[in-house]
């Protein structure tokens, strides 16, 4: 049988580096490596794009458009890490915990569009309880995500990582302070919200691990009396799926830790609160669930594959 041929355009920047961590010991497929000195000749990146079976996209938007115009070859599964072709309805959103249509959706589609970290965390929480009715489409969501500083990518690892660095970067840093964070376009769509949720990112000093949290007043929610019926409803919704866990409900939780899940695919939920108010927490990798695990999650569902196969 002959091996899938991958190829990962913007192979050197943390989401291309990440994927090719997880699938480069893989028998099942052929890395297409582009030469570093030929990476922006447009000719040499279209033949690659052109001659692959699954292609990862980790470029800024602007290059993810461009890579999908040069791809003529209507076999070329596309996979894209950036937050270009994520509300675009002729991509299909690669979050197949969603639902099982979304999950066969993308093993049919062609064009992919990988999740945005905060967003994963995001719609993991909220689009359960709109989906069932609990929360109306106008409810007014907040949000705050907590973040590991691989997440803004080169620049900011190298300011973090920086001997000398400002001491400030020891505490979290609050960012995104215009509330019109560029993951909020998603956050709405796949939630179903009518509105905008309120989101607020926090980088703080520590490699990856991401903890993204919605809390909600219960007496704005359909049949809620308490947190624990917010626990029932998630842990339902959520029943069977490999990768993302509802956990169990504890009358007093014991501290969460946004890096707890780094090195992982997985996702883990936890609802806690009391009769009045109810927090939702999501806590995973936001290099793993949050990007690159997740894209070779969804190439694996693309191909006919077990989903988990080089995510454990």
């Amino acid at each position: 049988m002959a091996k899938t041929r991958v190829y990962i355009d913007g192979q050197s920047g943390t989401t291309g580096l990440q994927i090719f961590d997880r699938i480069s010991s893989r028998s099942d497929l052929t890395l297409l490596r582009i030469a570093e000195d030929k990476r922006h000749d447009l000719e040499e990146r279209r033949k690659f794009l052109n001659d692959a079976d699954i292609v990862f996209l980790c470029l800024p938007d602007d290059g993810a458009r461009e890579a999908v115009s040069l791809i003529e070859n209507p076999e070329v599964r596309v996979i894209d890490a950036s937050t270009a072709h994520r509300t675009n309805d002729s991509w299909v959103y690669g979050f197949p915990e969603l639902s099982s249509k979304q999950r066969e959706a993308i093993a049919k589609s062609t064009r992919i569009a990988n999740p945005g970290c905060h967003a994963t965390g995001f719609i993991s929480c909220a689009a359960p309880l709109v989906r069932m009715g609990t929360a109306p489409a106008d409810y007014p969501f907040t949000c705050y995500s907590l973040t590991g500083y691989s997440g803004g990518g080169k620049k900011m690892i190298a300011t973090y990582e920086e001997p000398d660095r400002d001491s400030s970067l020891s505490a979290p840093g609050i960012y995104g302070l215009t509330l019109a964070h560029k993951h909020v376009p998603e956050m709405q769509k796949l939630a179903g919200l009518a509105h905008p949720p309120v989101f607020m990112p926090v980088v703080d000093d520590y490699y990856k691990g991401m903890a993204t949290t919605i809390m909600l007043q219960n007496r704005l929610l359909n049949g809620i009396q308490h947190a624990k019926d917010v626990y029932e409803l998630m842990s339902n919704y959520y029943e069977g799926q490999h990768f993302v866990k509802v956990m169990p409900y504890q009358e007093a939780p014991s501290t969460l830790y946004a890096n707890a899940l780094a090195g992982t695919n997985y996702l883990y939920i936890y609802v806690c609160g009391n009769q009045d108010s109810t927090s939702v927490t999501a806590l995973f990798d936001n290099l793993g669930k949050g990007a690159s695990g997740a894209a070779v999650q969804n190439m694996n569902i693309a191909l006919g594959l077990d989903e988990a196969l080089g995510l454990e």
